[in-house]
């Protein structure tokens, strides 16, 4: 394996200082010709299912999900984790390269990336950032990762020689930040597309030395990232950085991997819901009885969306009721103590409905505010689930508090809207 050009390598002695104390870094971006980023652009493998990555595949070879979800090239009912799959994956990639779809920058770059939907919109960072600062903890984390999900990447990542999913991570907000992204943003940019969702997704290349050094210098005082979603990819980063290492692999790439980083003022969370099979044993009389014992209850004739923090809605036997908690956590309580979704699994979840672990209880299941508080109803009403909770958003302060305490949120704590687009930069390993 050949080295790559050394994403640190710009045009001052003073910015590569820079660079080297940095977490943000330019790297020689894979990235789609101007005129077919429309074709490449995808969603994120991990939101849809084969049969939708199949679907929004179909007639288009050029889609990022060619290399994301590569099964779908394969006979129907192909295991996604196969070697096959994963070499299928490796083949698309160098097909796109070679036909000119995708291009290589010559020189290390940051991408200036803007994501809109509706009236909601966030501008941030295409970067390279140290797997040594994830191992070290200047990059966050606030949730426990699945192996068997870790291997996934892991693969992915080694045979396609390439990092094709971005990690969203948040940063503080800094005015010498918004100033940089706001003078890049100025300019024409390198691809506007909107996919069928509607969201619109805008990048700016920086190829410039100068202009390089200058984000470079922008970025500067940022001394910690947090990770808002990507924990599996920012896992597998690190263990393929030291297989590689292991290896003795040539170049040094793997030891960065590739983020997006956004303002933390800038990004949307949405709430995220749960339903629940069954009332572990108890007639509806029994379990309002009890949930009672540690909620306010009121019955409402509309959607009881929470309008503020530790309240909360509940769809049962076909009525919505408010609940507002007894004795909410106090706010020098500690970081994950003040979270809704682990106060609703304390007070109820597992003392009431018996689920003690909702990483493995098959009895409960999580339901992305993007798709409305009408899903949680109809997820009661088909029969199939006894009860939903509806949760008020967890807040970015809440999640960079309890990843600066060194704590784990419960599982499905944060959904964000909108998401990245899988295929408009991705961050090669090799030459």
């Amino acid at each position: 394996m050949t080295t790559l050009i050394n994403p640190t390598i710009v045009s001052s002695t003073k910015t590569s200082t820079v660079m080297s104390e940095s977490l943000l870094h330019p790297f020689t971006g894979l990235r789609p010709a101007p005129d077919a980023a429309s074709d490449v652009a995808a969603p994120p493998y991990d939101v849809v299912s084969f049969a939708e990555a199949k679907a929004m595949a179909e007639g288009r070879p050029w889609s990022f999900l060619h290399v994301s979800r590569p099964e779908i090239d394969l006979a129907d009912g192909t295991n996604p984790y196969t070697d096959e799959v994963y070499q299928k994956g490796a083949d698309n990639l160098s097909a796109m390269a070679e036909a000119g779809i995708l291009i290589r920058d010559p020189l290390p770059c940051f991408y200036v990336y803007r994501i809109i939907m509706g009236d909601h919109s966030q501008t941030g960072l295409v970067a390279a950032t140290p797997v040594s600062a994830y191992n070290e903890n200047r990059v966050r984390k606030h949730e426990f990762t699945r192996p068997d999900k870790e291997d996934d990447r892991v693969r992915q990542i080694d045979s396609v020689d390439a990092q094709t999913g971005p990690v969203l991570v948040v940063h503080e907000a800094l005015n010498s930040v918004s100033a940089a992204l706001s003078e890049v943003t100025a300019a024409d940019p390198t691809y506007d597309v909107t996919q069928p969702d509607g969201v619109r997704h805008i990048v700016w290349a920086v190829t410039d030395p100068d202009a390089v050094a200058q984000v470079a210098d922008a970025y500067a005082p940022v001394d910690v990232l947090y990770i808002a979603d990507g924990h599996h990819r920012s896992a597998a980063a690190s263990r393929v950085a030291a297989l590689r290492d292991s290896r003795a692999d040539s170049g040094t790439a793997h030891e960065r991997f590739l983020i997006v980083a956004f303002p933390a003022n800038e990004l949307n969370i949405l709430d995220y819901n749960r339903v629940v099979k069954d009332l572990n044993g108890l007639s509806g009389d029994e379990f309002m009885a009890r949930v009672q014992l540690q909620f306010e209850v009121a019955a409402v004739d509309y959607e009881a969306r929470p309008a503020l923090p530790h309240s909360f809605g509940m769809y049962l036997e076909g009525a919505w009721y408010a609940l507002t908690a007894k004795a909410p956590p106090a706010g020098d309580a500690e970081p994950l103590d003040r979270l809704d979704v682990k106060l609703l699994s304390d007070r109820l979840l597992d003392p009431v409905l018996g689920i003690a672990d909702p990483r493995t209880d098959k009895r409960i299941d999580f339901v992305g505010g993007i798709r409305g508080l009408g899903a949680l109803q109809d997820r009661v009403d088909s029969g199939d689930w006894a009860v939903a909770f509806a949760l008020f958003p967890t807040s970015i302060e809440d999640l960079m508090a309890v990843a600066d305490a060194n704590e784990v949120m419960p599982p499905k704590s944060t959904w964000f809207e909108p998401k990245l687009a899988d295929g408009l930069v991705s961050y090669p390993l090799g030459k």
